[in-house]
């Protein structure tokens, strides 16, 4: 689909001599490519979203001298020698006998949507480990129809108890369109559930073990391969997104969901009680409580394709019949109607779509060349997401126009420009 730009966008900003162009949230003004996996230093790393607003700045994926990403040199790490995996997997066994319960109540939580990585993990923990994980669900913003049959699965085929907590569909959406509004971030809502639902589960149940999937710096977070689970209470998270304190003793008023402040949900009206679900967890409760948060990516070599495998065998997992749109893969991120839109505007604010990322980590992983992903960038990256293009517009009260126009507003002029009516990436990698 060709996308030209909006009638209320100022090209003026998108045609000024390159380095007088404007570049916004702070992104590094020479775009360069990983020399490796053809990754961005536009990627932005993950942040604290409770302090996401328009004016926020964003920290990039590194690059070293040599122009190869932090996510290459640390996928590396799995392969050199530096990891003993034996030695990590008798970690993961000390860590199980040291938490397990034999009086039928859980001793870890998992939580997931039953895509291939939570069915894999909580397999896993469960049958070879013998730990009685309590698996969770924050639920997605509108289940596609493969969404809920892999979860389905997951729970039937896989053998797990589930909770899944659906929140508040009216709030769900007024946040999910604020966000699109004010951050170009649909996604958000669900993001700020996923990572807080977890931790109020493992404490309102008393389960001391929380395990999450592969570890940050897989994906370039400034996360040593030697942490194995989020900073502790009084301890500097590496990265601002993995911290367990996001709020940081701001006033309650001041926290920022959908790019505005509660304070101002609570001036037109909205109940404390509706924006809760979507709030952190006070880390003392959780100090108190000794809950530790585990990385299983830490103690097992994480491989997403083989993840996949795993998942199809062991939990009846299945792949779209289709293609996702956006990139050339049919296993990942399938559960949510607006997943596609994610990537969309991920690609739009920063440069960097889904095909990029899917292939810059098979390069990592060795299954594919940097000049086969290039083909695929050049075959589906930025593809509009057109199959539920209705129902997200429904669910966030938008027209294509006023969507498109809304993307126009945040598209950086260091990253494109417009050429035969039509926008364009001044950069690419070759």
């Amino acid at each position: 689909m060709k996308i030209g730009p909006s009638k209320e966008v100022d090209l003026s900003r998108f045609s000024r001599p390159e380095p007088e162009l404007e570049v916004l949230y702070g992104l590094p003004r020479h775009v360069e490519f990983c020399t490796k996996c053809n990754m961005s230093n536009q990627q932005p790393m993950s942040s604290n979203e409770y302090a996401h607003s328009k004016d926020s700045k964003k920290t990039t994926l590194s690059f070293d001298e040599n122009g190869v990403c932090h996510a290459c040199r640390f996928n590396e790490l799995k392969e050199t020698g530096e990891i003993d995996w034996e030695e990590r997997e008798r970690e993961l066994i000390e860590l199980c006998n040291r938490y397990r319960k034999n009086d039928g109540s859980y001793d870890c939580i998992v939580g997931g949507s039953g895509g291939k990585d939570s069915a894999m993990q909580s397999h896993l923990l469960k049958y070879k480990y013998g730990m009685n994980p309590l698996t969770v669900t924050w639920s997605p913003h509108l289940y596609t129809d493969i969404g809920w049959k892999n979860f389905q699965n997951w729970l039937h085929m896989g053998g797990f108890d589930n909770y899944l907590y659906t929140p508040n569909g009216k709030i769900h959406r007024l946040l999910t369109r604020n966000a699109t509004i004010n951050l170009l971030h649909p996604f958000q809502p669900f993001i700020l559930g996923q990572k807080t639902f977890v931790a109020k589960m493992a404490a309102r149940l008393n389960i001391p073990l929380i395990f999450y999937g592969e570890m940050p710096g897989e994906y370039g977070e400034q996360v040593s391969h030697k942490t194995s689970s989020y900073a502790a209470k009084d301890e500097q998270a590496e990265s601002e997104g993995f911290s367990l304190d996001y709020l940081g003793g701001k006033d309650i008023r001041d926290v920022f969901l959908g790019g505005k402040q509660i304070g101002e949900y609570l001036d037109e009206g909205v109940s404390l009680v509706d924006l809760m679900s979507y709030l952190p967890m006070d880390p003392e409760v959780l100090h108190k409580k000794g809950i530790d948060f585990k990385y299983l990516g830490y103690y097992k070599k994480w491989v997403p394709q083989e993840a996949y495998y795993y998942a199809v065998e062991h939990t009846g997992f299945e792949a779209n019949p289709v293609r996702t749109e956006g990139t050339y893969s049919k296993y990942n991120s399938l559960d949510d109607k607006v997943d596609g839109f994610f990537y969309f505007t991920r690609w739009i604010k920063f440069g960097v779509g889904r095909a990029m990322m899917d292939s810059a980590q098979e390069i990592r992983n060795h299954h594919i060349t940097k000049e086969e992903a290039i083909a695929l960038m050049q075959r589906y990256e930025g593809e509009y997401p057109a199959r539920y293009e209705k129902e997200f517009l429904d669910y966030i009260s938008m027209t294509r126009e006023e969507f498109l126009a809304t993307c126009d507003r945040f598209r950086s002029p260091h990253l494109w420009k417009v050429e035969d009516d039509e926008w364009v990436l001044r950069h690419k990698p070759a």
